[in-house]
């Protein structure tokens, strides 16, 4: 097997690794461990990139700590995360169709590979469950993998296994010899993901934001798992950021910036290969944490007008029953779909005066019910989803 040259790219061969042809014919391509090398180039823009993030994730942490219970409104953020990096793989299923899906609420509308989105939510949970007694490891990694892939489209493909055979990617219908991209040859995987462990817990002076682009990089190039690789690589960023204390809160959706730009993000993706353009691709990673990060801190400011405007409302016209408002209001920033039955539960009251509280929020436009059944019956949270549901981002690719 030889080494197959590469373009002229401005860096020496093989910065990123190298493409090696394999006895059947095709090529893989081999990576080379981090850091890069020769070093990336810092050069004035770039830190000034790094700088503007670092200011936007420190401002986005401090917008949610603020918040009166911040765990009460993470898991939010981890929705639209879990839905946005899910549609980067083609699903169709919407933040609303997560929610019903959660709130046990199917119909013959509702997209078939909602699973996939609601396997991905428990992918992050389980992992930031494991954070504090699992770094970032391999191991991590494989038990995230078997969460987002169990009983799933590809679920057959070894929830949690590394692979064993050779994928690849490109256009439907093409070949391991006409594919875009060649990952490593399956006996290469382990020592491939070892090295990036490794990495990740060395210390080489980088900064961690940029530690954790390179590592998504180098984790899609590796493509450990027969399917599943671009969402553990992108749910690694949020676990990257959160081990390493820049954001104590997994509310930064970037996959949102991804998805809006997702050609030029695989594009990136494709040039640290060819032509070891890490540059390139830090300077989109790092626009898009400002950007992403200014937008999630001013959700959780209009997070924090929207409570304090329907806690007002709750205690100026629910009366006696003000409690169970606010009790009910609570709850709804954490699952806000819910039942009656539901409001018997978190308040303890009768199912009669449940159902008059539903519909006393019902007229403050706190709650809307979803299903248009007379039995059954679902009430959204509408003003709190429409937080995450409509914040869409320019439409231009970052030059």
């Amino acid at each position: 097997m030889a080494d197959l040259p590469e373009p002229d790219s401005g860096h020496p061969p093989g910065r990123a690794g190298r493409y090696i042809r394999q006895a059947t014919g095709y090529r893989a391509f081999s990576p080379a461990p981090l850091p890069p090398a020769p070093a990336l180039t810092l050069d004035a823009g770039l830190q000034q990139l790094l700088s503007q993030a670092d200011r936007a994730l420190g401002r986005l942490d401090g917008s949610v700590l603020t918040l009166p219970n911040p765990d009460l409104f993470v898991f939010m953020y981890v929705r639209k995360e879990a839905v946005l990096s899910s549609q980067i793989e083609g699903t169709q299923s919407s933040l609303q169709d997560l929610l019903a899906a959660e709130a046990d609420l199917f119909d013959d509308t509702m997209p078939r590979d909602v699973d996939e989105v609601v396997n991905y939510v428990r992918a992050m949970k389980h992992g930031l469950a494991r954070l504090p007694e699992l770094p970032v490891s391999v191991r991590l990694i494989r038990e995230i993998h078997a969460e987002l892939m169990q009983g799933v489209r590809g679920g057959r493909l070894q929830p949690g296994e590394l692979r064993t055979s050779q994928n690849w990617i490109g256009p439907a219908g093409c070949t391991l010899t006409t594919a875009s991209f060649v990952p490593p040859p399956p006996h290469e995987v382990p020592q491939a993901l070892g090295d990036l462990e490794r990495y990740l817990h060395q210390g080489d002076g980088l900064p961690p934001l940029v530690k954790t682009a390179l590592a998504h990089v180098q984790f899609e190039t590796i493509h450990p798992f027969l399917d599943g690789n671009g969402r553990v690589g992108r749910l690694l960023i949020t676990f990257l950021l959160t081990e390493q204390g820049i954001l104590h809160k997994p509310v930064l959706y970037l996959s949102h910036y991804f998805k809006q730009h997702r050609q030029h993000y695989y594009d990136l993706l494709q040039a640290v290969r060819d032509h070891g353009a890490w540059e390139d691709w830090l300077r989109f990673f790092l626009r898009g944490v400002v950007q992403v990060a200014a937008e999630a801190a001013e959700t959780a400011r209009k997070i924090q007008l929207l409570r304090e405007r329907h806690r007002l409302d709750i205690t100026e016209h629910l009366g006696r029953s003000a409690g169970n408002g606010h009790r009910v209001l609570e709850a709804l920033f954490d699952r806000p779909i819910l039942s009656v039955a539901n409001v018997v539960a978190l308040t303890g009251t009768t199912y009669a005066a449940a159902n008059t509280l539903v519909r006393r929020l019902v007229e403050l436009e706190v709650l809307r019910e979803m299903t248009g059944h007379a039995r059954n019956r679902r009430f959204r949270y509408e003003p709190y989803v429409n937080l995450f549901a409509n914040d869409p981002l320019p439409d231009d690719e970052p030059s």
